[in-house]
């Protein structure tokens, strides 16, 4: 199946320890781009947590968000750093002793003292915390990959939908054809007999050579069967995606898009020439539709 690289997922967990939220947001992007903001003190999962988010999202630009709060004291251990309270104390002392200052130093003051009690997390169990965070990463990932999986279904709608429109104007374009040489071999006898005006036979044979030529020039026969090619490839690719196909459906889009310019310059015809900015139309709508697919 066709999935959208857009999308949004979240979820939320509590280990009885800990309470864990995870949102994850995905846009667009030509290589898969995983971003984890989490704190600091769980970077050591952060590998492992993106290796289940590429399990389900395997290209696109994706922000993994993960906020902890801790529910109980175990994980949190308060640290005296008597090495930095012994030397703000020498070096008050100090400064009273340098400018004659009155004042205790007081147990108050040195416990305000930067560094001097600090609460340090108290991060025992690795396995223990990579699987509670790896709950509601694998929950959120699963959510967000539902909703490209919804958001892919429609874009493959469209496409197809577009599909159908081009592959009508290309019929529109096969029937047209033979008369744009008859025409011009009609339009090129008119002339030349307006120009003789009686005087001699017009040359039959020049203007059926003439008007070979011109079929030639203008035959856009192998162009027409290449692009419907194409649309059938499209609609291929789409229906028995298992695999990200974006770059491939882009790379089938761009040989589209070259098929019906060929077309055009090709084309001495008005009606054939309408049709060409209508397919090309279509096709740059598929175009932007497909720079959303995985």
């Amino acid at each position: 199946m066709v999935k959208s690289m857009t999308g949004f997922g979240r979820a939320e967990y509590n280990d009885g320890k800990r309470n864990i939220i995870v949102e994850m947001r995905a846009v667009n992007h030509r290589y898969s781009d995983i971003t984890m903001k989490m704190p600091r003190r769980y970077s050591f999962a952060e590998e492992k947590l993106k290796a289940i988010v590429k399990g389900v999202a395997r290209r696109g630009k994706i922000d993994v968000s993960i906020q902890v709060e801790n529910l109980t004291e175990d994980d949190m251990t308060v640290r005296l750093n008597t090495m930095a309270a012994r030397q703000y104390y020498d070096n008050l002392k100090e400064l009273s002793t340098m400018f004659g200052l009155q004042g205790d130093i007081t147990l108050q003051m040195l416990a305000s003292m930067p560094d001097v009690l600090k609460a340090v997390p108290d991060v025992e169990d690795e396995e223990e915390i990579l699987k509670s965070l790896s709950v509601p990463v694998a929950q959120a990932a699963e959510r967000l990959n539902d909703m490209r999986i919804i958001e892919g279904a429609k874009l493959a709608e469209d496409i197809i939908c577009r599909g159908g429109l081009i592959q009508e104007m290309v019929k529109e374009i096969e029937t047209r054809s033979p008369a744009v040489v008859s025409n011009y071999a009609a339009r090129l006898k008119e002339r030349i007999a307006e120009l003789i005006k009686g005087v001699a036979e017009i040359p039959e044979d020049r203007i059926l050579v003439e008007a070979a030529i011109f079929a030639d020039k203008c035959n856009v026969t192998e162009e027409l069967v290449r692009l419907s090619s194409h649309i059938s490839q499209l609609k291929t690719i789409i229906a028995e995606s298992n695999q990200p196909d974006g770059k491939k459906l882009d790379f089938l889009v761009q040989e589209m898009n070259r098929e019906a310019n060929t077309i055009g310059s090709k084309a001495n015809d008005i009606a054939i020439t309408g049709h060409v900015l209508n397919i090309k139309s279509e096709i740059e709508k598929i175009r932007e539709q497909v720079q959303n697919i995985e």
